[in-house]
């Protein structure tokens, strides 16, 4: 019995150690949309969602996308982005979007807000979207 309970013990200890280190352990897990890029408002709709098992995805100005996270926080690596292909009035919005989020390498999430940004000090600033916890 002893053996059985000191199992158990170094078990729970060893989970313990082995923190989350996604963007979704560190808050991420919500859907957040693009309020700004570069330091300018950004006046089309973008959303971005963090998943389990490095799963990304949202909808472009134009339409839906998905990628992979595959760093640790507060690295962003994001693997190639895919995307429909639908036509729309905000293409130059949509391929200002993708063109910027390929480049981003860091993310800091602090409640309500998400920051993306790069060495070349390019920034993406998200809030979180009410009521999607």
């Amino acid at each position: 019995m002893f053996r059985i309970a000191l199992g158990l013990v170094l078990a729970l200890t060893l989970a313990a150690c082995f923190e989350d280190e996604t963007v979704t352990g560190y808050g991420g897990d919500r859907l957040w949309t693009l309020v700004e890029m570069d330091g300018t408002a950004f006046n089309a709709r973008a959303t971005l969602r963090f998943g389990e098992d490095g799963k990304v995805s949202g909808q472009a100005p134009c339409n839906r996308y998905f990628s992979t996270q595959t760093a640790p926080y507060p690295w962003l690596d994001l693997g190639p982005i895919g995307a429909t292909k639908m036509a729309c009035p905000n293409l130059a919005a949509e391929s200002a979007y993708f063109e910027a989020l390929a480049t981003m390498t860091l993310v800091e999430i602090s409640g309500e807000m998400m920051i993306l940004s790069n060495d070349a000090g390019r920034t993406m600033v998200f809030t979180a979207l009410q009521g999607d916890d």
